[in-house]
């Protein structure tokens, strides 16, 4: 008989079932996979990463040679509520099929690639204050009518492998208490007026605050005009947070 409170056990155990449910092959080539993957090692060190020079508030990539830290033109004029936003990996199709077959598909063992994947951004030294001070992964909300349709958070997925992955806590700290028309097609001014009062704090991340108010990582799937991760952040920075920084798997 096993050990109950061998965790290693338990998690070979996970691991076993995973194979068994899902189909054992890589999401992007289709070759033979184990141990509960979903995408080989070739497949995986393909997706582009986000490489310097990138504009150090939304993460936008750059071609050609810029000294130092720089805001692209779209950010330069604007008045963010986080710090800033560290995507792990540029905008690629290949990402963005994961995560849609995530969101609407459904397949949420993919949520274990992409949270593997979004930990890369914490290789950022602009987030060591984040681990060092174990500030909590805050998912960005779905609402309430989305959630029932779609049974569970992407974003929320993603921050419970990246607690895993990084040792920080995951949050619970926002509720959606509006349900707003799909974003795809708005422009950033129309998506900030979509999503104006969409957001609270729940109770428990009004007791964190009230603990350690130091600073919150959001945490979401893709990076497009930053409106609803700056609304949440907006929130949180209203609620007691001192800073908040955003971290997503791709930058849209």
């Amino acid at each position: 008989m096993p050990d109950p409170h061998d965790s290693s056990f338990w998690k070979r155990l996970g691991v076993q079932i995973l194979d068994l449910i899902y189909p054992q092959a890589c999401a992007l080539c289709g070759v033979g996979l184990t141990h509960g993957r979903a995408l080989c090692d070739n497949c995986s060190m393909d997706l582009p990463r986000l490489e310097e020079p990138f504009c150090g508030m939304c993460g936008e990539m750059f071609q050609g040679k810029i000294d130092g830290p720089f805001s692209c033109p779209n950010c330069q004029d604007l008045k963010f509520s986080f710090a800033f936003a560290r995507p792990a990996l540029a905008h690629d199709e290949g990402t963005l099929g994961l995560i849609h077959r995530l969101k609407y598909g459904r397949q949420i063992h993919l949520a274990r690639e992409l949270g593997h994947l979004a930990s890369e951004a914490f290789a950022d030294r602009r987030l060591a204050p984040a681990l060092a001070e174990k500030w909590p992964l805050v998912p960005v909300p779905l609402h309430r009518s989305r959630l029932r349709h779609r049974h569970f958070n992407q974003s929320a997925e993603i921050s419970r492998i990246l607690a895993a992955r990084t040792g920080l806590p995951v949050l619970n700290a926002l509720r959606r208490i509006r349900r707003t028309d799909t974003q795809t097609q708005l422009s950033r001014k129309e998506r900030l007026a979509n999503l104006r009062g969409a957001f609270v704090v729940t109770r428990q991340g009004q007791r964190w605050i009230e603990s350690a108010p130091e600073g919150a990582v959001l945490v979401d799937d893709v990076l497009t005009t930053g409106s609803t991760v700056n609304e949440c952040a907006k929130v949180l920075r209203s609620a007691g947070f001192s800073e908040v920084v955003v971290v997503t798997v791709m930058r849209g």
